[in-house]
């Protein structure tokens, strides 16, 4: 089994900015989401706040549109991609959220 980084983008809102209602119905589709993958889920992950770029110039470019991230255990990418299936992140269908999917390589 490996461990793989989801990492969010997409221009989500801010979670301080959703109405109760809003919040309510997020924590339901992301439990829902959660639940199916068991104890393949190592990492619930976290929402990303205040965020900065640095170049290796030492300039301060726009950061990248990073939202969060969740780290689960399969046994390939593919399965790992396979989790995305039903996931809450990608519900719009516009095209304008990704998840995407790093495979963590022990050091």
């Amino acid at each position: 089994m490996s461990k793989f980084l989801f990492l969010y983008r997409g221009p989500a809102m801010p979670m301080e900015d959703f109405t109760p209602e809003q919040s309510a119905d997020q924590m339901q589709a992301w439990g829902a989401w959660m639940g199916t993958l068991g104890s393949a889920l190592a990492d619930p992950g976290a929402p990303f706040g205040p965020r900065a770029a640095v170049s290796d110039n030492g300039s301060s470019p726009a950061p990248s549109d990073q939202n969060g991230y969740s780290i689960v255990e399969a046994d390939s990418l593919e399965a790992a991609r396979a989790f995305t299936d039903g996931h809450p992140f990608l519900s719009e269908g516009k095209g304008r959220f990704t998840v995407e999917i790093f495979e963590l390589v022990p050091m």
